[in-house]
């Protein structure tokens, strides 16, 4: 048993792959029209033969309150793993990018969490030492 992708919902998936390709900086793998919306992936290029991540649209009525509650809660909906959070922070700030907590270290890790413009609050977190 594998995971050959995970999803993400996203209320645009056109903005959404321009946030996700353009400022945090992973690939397109796979882009395909499926009526009105698209069956769209990335990856990361550190490893494009991996988890592919499904940008998928948020139009299912059960979606939007559980999203809100989790973003009301700040919780994120999915994490990536960077080298050095703090290095990424600086970056994505540059770039504009929202973010609901600072760096912050957790026993063993730091994360960080930021607004990805689509709906969603995601993490990012190394491994310290």
């Amino acid at each position: 048993m594998r995971i050959p992708w995970v999803s993400i919902f996203v209320d645009d998936q056109s903005r959404a792959l321009d946030f996700y390709t353009r400022v945090l900086g992973f690939e397109v793998k796979t882009d395909l029209p499926l009526g009105d919306d698209r069956w769209l992936t990335v990856v990361s290029p550190e490893d494009p033969d991996g988890v592919e991540l499904l940008l998928e649209p948020a139009g299912h009525p059960a979606v939007g309150p559980f999203r809100a509650a989790l973003a009301a809660d700040g919780i994120p909906v999915n994490s990536f793993e960077v080298d050095d959070v703090d290095a990424e922070y600086r970056r994505l700030l540059g770039l504009g990018v929202r973010f609901t907590q600072p760096p912050t270290a957790m026993g063993d890790t730091t994360t960080a969490v930021f607004d990805d413009t689509c709906g969603n609050l995601v993490q990012i977190h190394s491994q310290d030492g």
